[in-house]
């Protein structure tokens, strides 16, 4: 890049209005007359970046001179570097390269020095300079867009914007550091208060992500390993190619109770009628989100439960934890109310319910007939309303009169084993009449949305900083909160690198 003329002028700003006026003549001029809207705006992108660039450049210039001329008059504080030396000497000139959203830019500024010790910069700590060359503004950029495409997508939109001032290497470093205060900033916040008469509900799951092997958990490590004894060009039926790290994925939100009916869930055979139109289930409110690869399933539902704490801190309101029936984070789960002594509603997600009772009507009946529909509607709204015990014995005693073959009984017993399996589990009749859901639709799609959509894109093969960092930000945006997020991320940022401003206590950042 060429260097910038350093003489003085007489306005610090006669390089931008220079510039400013070069593109006020091409646009007034014979050649622009002739440009359509979309050569214009092919002109305008990339000479009106210039321009702010060069205005960034002009302002960065004038404080420079501006902190010169004060050094040359002797004015200025005693300059206290982060050893606790004084800093007696200051020197001019000295200068860095910062990578902008509008281009490159460089920072003059003062170096105060002392013997056998390093440059301190004011400058640095009042302009809040980074560690690195990437601006705030830049790295804001490439978390905005890493966060929803891939890594090659964000560099190449990074690219389009601000010119080739950032590499796709170091966009993903970037990406990493970006997430490093995300549980501070969670600790800080005050959640929003709610009434006690709103359930609180929390929910959890889990999804796998394709990894690195290196970035496998150590069980699945050792899976690998035993499976490359054998040299097979494929894997067996069922059998797992132990390629994904787990992640666990829990959602805290607050309800308004909607009570409603079995029927309001199970429509009977043949439809609805008009008289009895169905109640709509309760909508989720101030809703919180928070996944990780990284931590244990034991830390990710600790979490949930200090959010939900938070929110309810004196336990005043109904706790509602909805699971798809996985016995660990059941366990999990029975730990944590016990070690907060917190009562909680545990419910299983009446869709992988209604799974298992539709396959038991396919033993019995032919799928899509009208039989099948009214076999599992009579069963579910049982369940739904709250006999579940009553219509497992009910199925196991038909399969026993009808006497099935195997074959088409294994799906009768395998309903039975579940239902029974889980019968504290399923008190719908409970959850319906006290307004709550019943199905875990919102930690579901959190999972699709976190995971799905940019985790498991085709190809990618993950790092663990990587994975994690992508997760955490996703949530952040999931969340609303990645604004707010990235203001307290500057903060913490000026913080570490500038811990003591206030008495003249810098670190070295160039």
């Amino acid at each position: 890049m060429t260097p910038y003329d350093t003489h003085d002028t007489t306005d610090p700003f006669a390089r931008s209005l220079s510039a400013f006026e070069t593109l006020i003549g091409t646009l007034s001029g014979g050649d622009a007359s002739r440009w359509t809207h979309a050569e214009l705006e092919e002109h305008l992108d990339a000479a009106g970046r210039d321009l702010l660039r060069l205005l960034l450049q002009d302002h960065l210039d004038l404080r420079a001179q501006r902190e010169e001329r004060q050094v040359r008059a002797g004015d200025g504080p005693v300059v206290v570097g982060p050893d606790a030396r004084v800093r007696p000497w200051r020197e001019p000139g000295h200068q860095r390269w910062l990578a902008t959203v509008f281009g490159l830019v460089r920072v003059t500024r003062v170096a105060h020095r002392g013997p056998g010790a390093c440059n301190v910069h004011p400058a640095d700590a009042a302009l809040s300079l980074p560690a690195g060359r990437h601006s705030n503004g830049l790295r804001r950029l490439a978390v905005t867009e890493a966060v929803r495409g891939s890594f090659d997508q964000a560099h190449q939109a990074v690219e389009r914007r601000c010119g080739n001032v950032l590499g796709k290497r170091r966009l993903e470093e970037l990406v990493v550091a970006a997430a490093v205060d995300v549980d501070a900033f969670y600790r800080a916040r005050i959640p929003v208060p709610c009434s006690r008469e709103m359930p609180l509900v929390v929910q959890v799951d889990g999804k796998g992500v394709v990894m690195r092997p290196e970035a496998l958990r150590e069980a699945t490590r050792r899976a690998v390993a035993k499976a490359a004894g054998g040299h097979r060009g494929r894997l067996a039926p069922g059998e797992k190619p132990n390629r994904k790290r787990m992640a666990t994925v829990a959602y805290v939100f607050d309800i308004r109770p909607t009570p409603r009916r079995p029927h309001d869930v199970i429509h009977p055979p043949g439809g609805r009628s008009d008289e009895r139109p169905s109640r709509p289930g309760p909508r989720a409110e101030n809703k919180w989100c928070t996944a990780s690869l990284v931590r244990s399933p034991e830390q990710v539902i600790a979490d949930a439960f200090d959010q939900a704490e938070a929110r309810d801190p004196k336990h005043l309101r109904p706790w509602v934890v909805l699971v798809d029936g996985a016995r660990h984070q059941l366990d999990l789960i029975k730990a944590e109310t016990v070690r907060r002594g917190v009562t909680v509603h545990v419910l299983l997600d009446f869709v992988h319910v209604a799974e298992y009772v539709w396959a038991a009507a396919h033993a019995f009946h032919k799928p899509g007939t009208t039989k099948a529909e009214a076999w599992a509607a009579d069963h579910l709204t049982a369940i739904l309303a709250g006999h579940a015990a009553r219509a497992a014995d009910e199925m196991t005693a038909q399969a026993n009169r009808e006497r099935l073959p195997a074959a088409r009984r294994e799906a009768i017993d395998a309903c039975h084993r579940y239902l029974t399996g889980h019968l504290d589990q399923l008190h719908y009749d409970t959850a319906l009449a006290g307004g709550w859901p019943i199905a875990t639709g919102a930690v579901e799609g959190a999972c699709r949305h976190l995971i799905a959509d940019r985790l498991d894109i085709t190809g990618a093969r993950w790092g663990l900083d990587g994975a994690e960092a992508v997760l955490r930000l996703r949530t952040l945006v999931a969340n609303g909160d990645l604004d707010s997020y990235w203001r307290y991320h500057a903060a913490s940022e000026h913080q570490r690198l500038y811990p003591t401003p206030d008495q003249q206590s810098f670190t070295l950042t160039a």
